[in-house]
């Protein structure tokens, strides 16, 4: 009965519209006040036990990356060297656009600042070009999803923390998944475009080609350090975000990018959003630990194991139950109160912990692309002006390519597994 008043409160206040991290604390203060035999000091220690971690820190420091890779005009670096080297292509500017979120991802590590970047610089050039707005915001929005699955994911870390998994070992397995849903994007821009022989650019020359493309190297430099360091084992995937956003800031220095006034927009901006992901992340430990106390995972797990014990069927309720969570709740918090409550159900099954987690991952990624709480659709309107209906009419040819990926990680557990392992993460 606890359980069930505990989620139902949940439920009504977040349907209130009530802030994320309000409507975790509310019912699990209201459990704590109830219950004489839990004392206030342990809650508080529950709370800040959430965002005392040396892997929590790495949150911050990859939102202060992304954001100063949005002004620090190495989007533009990657945009101009595709453009010159696939830029004669039919329906080019699509391949490019999934090509440059790539390259992007690599600084960015969440989807809605990748929408960002993207949509100001590709959507209005894709529309310039002849494409229709649809298919630029479509694609747009799809290959934003790239940057949660690979170095620096931010979704990684939050899991990594939650689940007790290593950050360097959800980093690497997310990577083959972000390659195949690369193809899979790119193959659904060549099914859409190879009849408009008109969306073809001139072909660059090969000076052009490589004057671009060295004027990308730098910008790319940050995947090696990020990604290089972490492998060869110089520093953790947390002292990796710091050298990344140095990195950065020197990169946004060296193309004069990098202003006091944007220096101090970015640091505002990362603050403000820092401190919005490590409230909920408190929050949700506190909550976490209520659940645990009244033995949520037992429970969840009786009754999984009454409906079925194969663990097909369960990856499929598991899919099923993300899918609809991921169209109210954005990734942060979907994973801080359904990971404690569905991982020990996993691991009954036998399903690795980090295979699992790029599960979860991606699943609520398409969460962030699906009405009607998608908020890379609201980020894709306000940055292009384009209605939200456009956006989502643009938006879902691409859900093919993505569930595609989905069965993929979710059934062949060697395309999240296989780096990791090889690598000796696992």
């Amino acid at each position: 009965m606890t359980l069930l008043i505990m989620v139902i409160s949940l439920l009504l206040l977040l349907a209130l519209r009530v802030p994320v991290s309000i409507a975790l604390l509310i019912p699990s203060l209201g459990y704590v006040l109830m219950d004489p035999s839990v004392r206030l000091g342990t809650a508080v220690q529950q709370t800040v036990s959430g965002v005392d971690s040396f892997s929590i820190l790495a949150v911050p420091m990859f939102i202060l990356l992304g954001n100063l890779a949005n002004v620090s005009g190495v989007t533009d670096k990657l945009y101009d060297a595709a453009v010159a080297a696939i830029g004669h292509l039919r329906g080019s500017l699509g391949y490019v656009n999934v090509a440059t979120s790539f390259g992007f991802s690599w600084m960015s590590g969440a989807a809605i600042a990748d929408a960002a970047a993207m949509g100001r610089v590709q959507v209005p050039a894709m529309v310039k070009r002849g494409y229709k707005q649809e298919f630029a915001l479509g694609v747009t929005g799809a290959s934003s999803l790239i940057a949660p699955m690979i170095p620096p994911s931010i979704p990684a870390v939050i899991y990594a923390v939650t689940a007790g998994v290593s950050v360097g070992a959800l980093f690497m397995a997310g990577i083959v998944p972000a390659l195949i849903l690369v193809g899979a994007l790119c193959a659904t821009v060549w099914l859409l475009m190879r009849k408009k022989n008109e969306l073809r650019l001139p072909k660059a020359t090969w000076a052009t080609r490589g004057k671009t493309a060295l004027g990308a190297v730098p910008a790319l430099g940050s995947a090696v350090v990020i990604l290089g360091g972490i492998l060869s084992g110089i520093f953790t995937p947390t002292e990796a975000s710091g050298i990344g956003v140095v990195y950065i800031a020197v990169l946004a220095v060296v193309y004069k990018a990098l202003t006091w006034r944007k220096a101090y927009r970015t640091l505002l901006t990362t603050v403000e959003t820092s401190g919005s992901v490590l409230l909920i992340v408190a929050a949700a430990a506190l909550f976490g630990w209520v659940l645990a106390r009244e033995q949520a995972p037992q429970v969840a797990a009786n009754l999984i194991l009454d409906i079925t014990n194969q663990p097909i069927v369960f990856l499929i309720l598991v899919n099923v139950l993300l899918l609809l969570v991921g169209c109210v709740l954005e990734p942060t918090a979907a994973i801080l109160i359904l990971v404690p409550v569905l991982l020990p159900v996993a691991e009954t099954f036998g399903i690795d912990p980090v295979h699992f987690g790029i599960m979860v991952i991606f699943n609520l990624l398409i969460g962030l692309i699906t009405p009607p709480v998608g908020l890379v659709l609201f980020v894709l309107s306000s940055v292009t002006k384009a209605p939200v209906p456009v956006v989502i009419k643009g938006i879902l040819p691409f859900f093919v390519p993505m569930v595609t990926t989905l069965l993929f990680i979710t059934f062949v557990p060697a395309v999240t597994l296989g780096l990791p392992v090889l690598l000796g993460f696992l």
